[in-house]
């Protein structure tokens, strides 16, 4: 769509948001008859103003929906570094990579008119990628130098090789000898990925470009949205912006979003990190106050947390939004679905948040939790979710009917604020409200051996039954805390987990796991390794290893246990104080009616059984062994429990 002149355009878009702010996110007076405790929801915005005084990001603007309606909306902190302009909850955020779902939805509008399908080459919408050659490092046994052979396409790419990101391309920031000819072409001196160029600008340049792998056979996040935002304009015969904002945006009333920013809502632009955005591609679509002729679709939209929860709920309703119906609900399934083959490989930066080791997949422009006992994609199996580098971040939950939306703006992404956010939203939610047992007016009396023996801390992986997180002790956590990527057939280690078998037994990043147990890695999936190394508590397992500047390989015994993540615990201090049970949280998180400096004293209706007289009024009972030592605690016995272990 052309750009409107500012004046007229002014005009227009206060008319149109007049028009639309019926549909802006209105919280409800009481989140309570939507589930969640206002008390414990309140601990969002604590969080984020603690994050504001570390220097994290200078403010936030969450929403929350459940049950289709608003049950919180709330800004935090400052729309400028200088920390003098607070910020408002219409605040306006560059999306970055969250701009990928956009897109992946007009790809699949157009599926359903028949326009496009998702099984055909992409060369049939954009012929100059036709022969584009595959990319295969060759590496000089003499001087360990890398050079680039090519090879042909074992078959072409698709169309739905582009939403799932297997299409064989990348990003070119990696460093690879692909990356620094990406780099050159797309975001050096003279190069196209530029807000002054256009998607078939884009194209041209790429055709001219290898492939990083073969298409179908590694999921690589990837330039393959930036792509398929040029296949929406061909096949819909619309310019992509336009595409969204007639088909897209206007419908769903979403008033705030687009490419850029217009000089009447400037004021409303969050200002970028202290630190800047870094080099291209994001410096480059980050610059949102002056038009653009680059419409990314993999990371060029500006929204509010308003807007884009309308588009999540969408998703979440099947489709369909305030009689607005953009996808089937059969569409909406597939493309929160598992998309991926069992024996696809997963490479690059994004492997922290997609992939076995992450515990969940990918389906059509959306990470989908697939692990049923941990994932760090938040929700329930069948949940989806999808970040950007500015910060941004969404994720819906089906089985909770939950939608989430933070908007922030700090450098690298999301991913430090992804447990936290997740541990307080299903924190928040209540269990069906009970009451106080009548047992609880008259305490039981228990002796002071009984008492003392409950004390310790007690760890806890889920703030919610709704967010399973399996505990430590069962097969879900069990393990050596490796984290794990595959490279020319062979099992490499990413990462080790702090403090988890693996680093204590002195594995390393780089090293190649050839052997487990005596059986052969080689050409074994990543999810298969993962599997094998898992197991039960206090069992033996042997790995050998080929590490660089080592001439033999490595024998290393490992014991498994259970593999705890960092930064998102929620442990409970249980003390006696005159005679009484007192709980506080001492983990990172709270834990339901604990909070951190505010030990509660506890009701007690059983030797093994305690209640909480007031707040939620939440229910312990406390787990013994065989001979009656207390080794962990159930909060809330019932459907609706969580279970933490006594970790001392």
């Amino acid at each position: 769509m052309k750009r409107l002149h500012r004046p007229l355009a002014t005009l227009l878009i206060l008319c149109l948001a007049t028009a639309a702010r019926a549909h802006n996110a209105v919280p409800v007076g009481d989140p309570e008859a939507l589930g969640f405790s206002a008390l414990r929801l309140a601990r969002i915005a604590a969080w984020q103003q603690s994050q504001i005084e570390a220097g994290a990001f200078s403010g936030a603007v969450t929403a929350i929906a459940r049950n289709g309606q608003v049950a919180y909306l709330r800004a935090v902190g400052f729309r400028d570094q200088a920390k003098t302009v607070p910020l408002q909850s219409d605040a306006i955020f560059w999306t970055a990579s969250m701009t990928k779902p956009v897109t992946s939805v007009a790809a699949m509008m157009l599926v359903e008119e028949g326009k496009l399908d998702l099984a055909a080459p992409v060369h049939r919408y954009l012929p100059e990628l036709k022969d584009m050659p595959v990319a295969v490092d060759i590496k000089d046994p003499a001087t360990g130098t890398i050079d680039l052979a090519y090879e042909p396409q074992k078959h072409p790419m698709t169309v739905e090789d582009l939403l799932r990101h297997t299409a064989g391309l990348d990003y070119g920031v990696a460093g690879t000898k692909v990356d620094q000819l990406y780099f050159e072409s797309l975001y050096g001196n003279g190069g196209v990925f530029r807000r002054d160029k256009t998607l078939a600008d884009f194209i041209s340049t790429l055709a001219k470009l290898p492939l990083a792998h073969q298409p179908g056979g590694v999921w690589d996040y990837s330039l393959a949205d930036d792509v398929l935002a040029r296949v929406v304009e061909v096949a819909s015969g619309q310019p992509f912006d336009q595409f969204l904002e007639t088909r897209l945006f206007r419908p769903l009333g979403m008033v705030d979003t687009g490419f850029d920013v217009p000089d009447a809502k400037l004021f409303r632009l969050v200002d970028p990190p202290a630190t800047g955005w870094g080099g291209p591609p994001d410096s480059v679509l980050a610059d949102v106050t002056t038009p653009t002729k680059l419409f990314s679709g993999g990371g060029g939209l500006v929204s509010t947390a308003a807007d884009y929860l309308r588009f999540v709920q969408m998703l979440l309703n099947g489709g369909e939004l305030d009689g607005v119906r953009i996808l089937s609900p059969a569409t909406v399934r597939r493309m929160t679905t598992n998309a991926l083959p069992p024996d696809i490989r997963f490479a690059g930066f994004a492997t922290n948040f997609v992939g076995p080791q992450a515990g969940s997949t990918w389906g059509l422009g959306f990470a989908v939790r697939s692990n049923e006992a941990w994932s760090v994609v938040p929700g329930s199996v069948g949940s989806f979710s999808w970040m950007g580098v500015s910060g941004a971040y969404f994720w819906a939950d089906p089985a909770a009917q939950l939608a989430v939306v933070q908007m922030v703006h700090v450098r690298g992404g999301s991913g430090p604020f992804l447990g936290m956010l997740r541990g307080l939203t299903y924190g928040a939610l209540r269990i069906p409200d009970r009451g106080i047992p009548a047992s609880a007016d008259a305490p039981a009396t228990i002796d002071a051996a009984t008492l003392a023996a409950c004390t310790g801390t007690y760890a806890f992986s889920s703030m919610s039954a709704r967010d399973r997180q399996e505990s430590a002790s069962t097969s879900g956590f069990v393990g050596l805390g490796i984290n794990l990527t595959t490279e020319n057939g062979r099992i490499k280690v990413v990462s080790t987990v702090p403090g988890a078998p693996a680093a204590k037994a002195g594995i390393m990043a780089s090293d190649i796991v050839t052997h487990l147990d005596d059986e052969s890695l080689h050409g074994v999936s990543v999810s298969r390794a993962i599997e094998k190394m898992r197991g039960p508590v206090n069992t033996r397992v042997q790995l050998r290893i080929v590490r660089q500047g080592q001439d033999n390989p490595i024998e290393v015994p490992i014991v498994r246990a259970p593999v705890r993540l960092v930064g998102t615990t929620a442990n409970l201090d249980v003390a006696v104080k005159d005679g009484k049970l007192q709980i506080e949280a001492s983990g990172v998180l709270p834990v339901l009616d604990f909070e951190k400096g505010a030990p509660i004293t506890v009701v007690p209706i059983s030797n093994d059984q305690f209640v909480v007289d007031g707040g939620d009024h939440t229910r312990l009972a406390f787990l013994r062994d065989e001979v009656g030592k207390p080794t962990g605690l159930v909060l809330n016995p019932g459907p609706w429990q969580i279970t933490g272990q006594r970790i001392n």
